[in-house]
């Protein structure tokens, strides 16, 4: 018999195991940020190694975005068919072996093409990652578990500045890119203690093309979505990848303390991200992410035209504070704006989407930069972006609090099925 119990929505039923399907979202999201921002501050390593301008690694990590969208639409589309556990150890497995093969790369072209294929290993993880998680979650703890999930990735960005401080000088630049062996290990291990969603259980599709009808019947709010995400990469990594080269080449800051620089801005992120999540249950998602939006505004004269180093340090800080803030709110807004059968791919796919046509982001700054000045290059392309991002969401819908499940569980399927 099918009950409900005590009024409550089903995801904010107790639950055996919720916690390992959490921990894995959220540890893996950071390994995969961790593994993408080693790159940012081994630009310059790099391209002296390889004998090879500045502007081929920066390509690097406009070819690592691009390819995203192929694995969020691989491992969605598994994920959708068959569950959520077994897509994500596979794609844990995969990007950490690509990552140890980029320590090992013997030549650019090698590299290069290591990092084409990582894309698709990093493309792959959120859509999965953030579907078991959230499909795991209370709904009333929703947002904060979005923004833990996606306080991952500046985790990761903190996790790779401190590796540029202790490790590259150690061991060198490919120990960079086997750091993360033990952490995937880990997070393979806790995706196998999680149990499957009851959720995705609740939605199955039985077939691929069922799938890509589901996909086609609401394409309408894709795309919406897919601007939105691109505008939000735009927003992210616009801010984010090429700010350390900045420090160094506009203000003449040393490596070493840009380092340090980086560890405080992502302080500020983590703060942002999980705050702002949090507090999106009680504001609603669109207008936490608005507010967001505003404080990344105001800061941007502090952020890229301060005259001192404490200057600097405060408007990175407060950059990803609005940033990440914005940031935080995602996950749980995409997936509860998306269907319910296809909560891996759908929103995956969309921010990966978003990636591909964002990745021009870092190319687009560095050839302003070349035109107007670096300070003034970050200034237009994130003011312009800010702007179009509040038209964006000001016009948007929200489903905050969507129940992910059609039916009640029995008691029996509450205790056994996560």
């Amino acid at each position: 018999m099918i009950t409900e119990v005590s009024g409550r929505q089903n995801s904010d039923l107790p639950q055996k195991g919720r916690g390992y399907a959490v921990a894995s979202g959220i540890l893996g999201w950071t390994l995969d940020a961790f593994d993408f921002f080693v790159v940012v501050f081994l630009v310059d390593t790099l391209a002296t190694h390889f004998q090879v301008g500045k502007s081929s690694i920066v390509l690097t990590l406009g070819a690592t975005l691009a390819m995203r969208p192929v694995g969020a639409l691989l491992f969605g589309m598994m994920a959708d068919r068959y569950g959520r556990r077994k897509p994500l150890m596979a794609v844990v497995a995969y990007f950490s072996l690509i990552e140890v093969l980029s320590g090992l790369a013997l030549n650019y072209p090698m590299f290069l093409i290591l990092r084409l294929l990582y894309g698709i290993g990093m493309g792959g993880f959120w859509g999965v990652g953030a579907s078991l998680t959230l499909e795991s979650a209370p709904t009333r703890w929703r947002g904060l578990l979005s923004g833990l999930l996606q306080g991952g990735y500046p985790l990761g960005y903190l996790l790779a500045a401190v590796a540029a401080r202790l490790i590259l000088p150690a061991w060198g630049w490919r120990a960079m890119f086997w750091a993360g062996l033990v952490p995937a290990a880990i997070t393979i291990f806790v995706t196998y203690l999680s149990p499957e969603s009851a959720a995705w259980k609740q939605h199955q599709v039985p077939s691929m093309s069922g799938i890509a009808r589901v996909m086609w019947e609401h394409r309408k709010g894709f795309a919406y979505l897919v601007l939105t995400l691109t505008l939000m990469i735009c927003l992210s990594h616009g801010t984010q990848d090429l700010y350390p080269d900045f420090l160094k080449t506009a203000h003449h800051i040393s490596p070493n303390v840009v380092a340090y620089l980086a560890m405080f801005y992502n302080v500020g992120a983590l703060l942002g991200t999980i705050s702002v999540g949090a507090i999106s249950e009680r504001l609603g998602r669109r207008l936490s992410i608005i507010g967001s939006l505003g404080i990344c505004a105001l800061i941007i004269p502090l952020w890229a035209f301060g005259h001192s180093l404490a200057i600097l340090a405060a408007g990175a800080f407060l950059m990803q504070v609005g940033v990440q803030g914005a940031w935080g709110v995602i996950p749980a807004h995409l997936n509860e704006l998306s269907p319910d059968a296809v909560r891996s791919l759908f929103p995956g796919f969309i921010y990966q989407l978003g990636v591909l046509f964002g990745s021009p982001t870092n190319t687009i700054e560095y050839a302003l930069r070349d035109r107007v000045g670096y300070q003034w290059a970050l200034t237009i392309f994130e003011g312009c972006t800010i702007v179009a991002l509040v038209i964006v969401f000001a016009l948007g819908p929200e489903r905050k609090g969507k129940d992910f499940f059609r039916k009640a569980l029995s008691p029996q399927e509450a205790e056994t099925t996560l």
